[in-house]
């Protein structure tokens, strides 16, 4: 009985207004993201331009400062946003690299 009452009064609600408790998450239920919770997706960004890239770099990197600001002041509410940045922020860097040595297999 104590198992069922551990979770009690710990609930997060997303940025939709859904309220998701523990239990939930740990359960695997679906939570739903908003746009800019979403991963992105690599084929938008091969489209864009080294300087873009650079760009879309530092505000992902921007991000994850204030994320883990947040974390250590204990005011992060949405703790999977940190997985989703650090790996766009992979994602990215990917890309700028393969676009890096496709220019210098054609300049050589």
């Amino acid at each position: 009985m104590a198992a069922q009452g551990q979770y009690a009064g710990r609930s997060s609600t997303t940025s939709t207004g859904i309220r998701v408790t523990r239990r939930m998450r740990t359960r695997g239920l679906p939570v739903t993201l908003n746009e800019k919770e979403k991963a992105m997706d690599a084929k938008d960004l091969r489209d864009k331009t080294p300087d873009e890239l650079r760009d879309q770099l530092a505000s992902l990197k921007k991000e994850a400062f204030n994320l883990r600001f947040q974390q250590a002041t204990g005011q992060m509410e949405n703790t999977s946003r940190m997985r989703l940045v650090r790996r766009d922020v992979a994602r990215v860097k990917t890309i700028l690299n393969e676009k890096a040595a496709a220019a210098a297999s054609t300049e050589a």
